[in-house]
């Protein structure tokens, strides 16, 4: 019978870096992604549209400085003590030219209040001379690189329209790793094709690699995306979970996922003028509140299944 927490969670991985509370403010740099530009492919994954996760305040054409002081805004009503983390997040955050991206890294951290960063980006976006300077810059100040990995399956990732594979992810986490920065993930449960047990062993293979923190989410349907308008012409190739079923599959996850992983989140919460479906009617601290009540039920807990090499 197991009666402490019962995952790891995002603050316990914050706690041991910092001392009090910090916030994540979402920023949008203005950069493109190389499966979008021809660079790698064009029309982006097939599930992506980006306005599923930018807050009001983040947007393009602002800078850098003015999304810092309207996210800061935000909080500070109610957190005035508050300290924050630059979340680079939109499209891909390491393409581009390196002066251009060390500039804008360098902005978000001379913000009052900013401790570090968390960038969001590719695996096949990962050039040397950046990763060097991403090393020296975590000697001084919190950083964190989370990659969209999305599945461990070379087929779904085609399917998908990816451009890339998962051994690019693999490379991508173990050198990142390696220059002493922190590493996270981001995986999709449920895309197209996927069976559940083919979902768990996704979990078996991240927990053989260096990661400091992963994100789950279930499968979104988003407007205005191709994977919507595949599942409108064959909508049997999909399996849209109901929130119980979704909630017992991501508990197998957890159960197969390393412990020393923390799991930043299990589901995410896209507009309602955007999503087509599955539409569960809960908020994110609806669904975790549920979730935990489950895995009580089952004695569960982060690792429970896993097999560490």
């Amino acid at each position: 019978m197991r009666t402490e927490k019962r995952y790891r969670d995002f603050s316990d991985f914050l706690s041991a870096h910092f001392d009090g509370k910090v916030q994540k403010i979402s920023l949008h740099a203005g950069f493109t992604c190389p499966n979008r530009d021809g660079s790698i492919g064009v029309g982006g994954c097939t599930y992506c549209n980006n306005q599923t996760f930018s807050p009001e305040y983040c947007h393009t054409g602002k800078s850098i400085t003015c999304q810092l002081d309207e996210g800061v805004a935000f909080f500070a009503r109610k957190y005035p003590d508050m300290r924050y983390l630059a979340y680079f997040q939109a499209y891909t955050n390491t393409y581009g030219e390196f002066s251009e991206l060390k500039r804008k890294y360098e902005e978000a951290l001379a913000h009052p209040g900013v401790v570090g960063i968390i960038i969001g980006t590719r695996p096949d976006c990962m050039p040397d001379v950046l990763l060097s300077y991403l090393s020296d810059l975590s000697r001084r100040t919190f950083v964190l690189v989370e990659y969209g990995v999305e599945s461990a399956s070379d087929e779904t990732l085609r399917r998908i329209n990816r451009g890339h594979d998962f051994a690019t992810s693999v490379d991508a986490i173990r050198r990142t790793a390696a220059a002493g920065v922190a590493v996270g993930a981001h995986m999709i449960l449920g895309l197209p094709g996927e069976s559940r047990d083919m979902i768990l062993t996704h979990a078996d293979r991240l927990s053989q690699l260096p990661l400091d923190t992963i994100k789950l989410h279930q499968l979104q349907l988003i407007r205005g995306t191709r994977m919507a308008r595949e599942y409108e012409l064959a909508p049997g190739d999909f399996h849209l979970y109901d929130v119980d079923e979704y909630i017992d599959l991501a508990i197998d996850f957890a159960e197969r996922l390393s412990p020393s992983i923390a799991i930043e989140r299990f589901v995410s919460q896209s507009p309602a003028e955007l999503l087509i479906a599955p539409n569960w009617g809960l908020k994110n601290h609806e669904f975790t509140a549920r979730l935990l009540r489950r895995m009580r039920e089952r004695d569960s807990w982060q690792g429970k299944c896993c097999v560490e090499h």
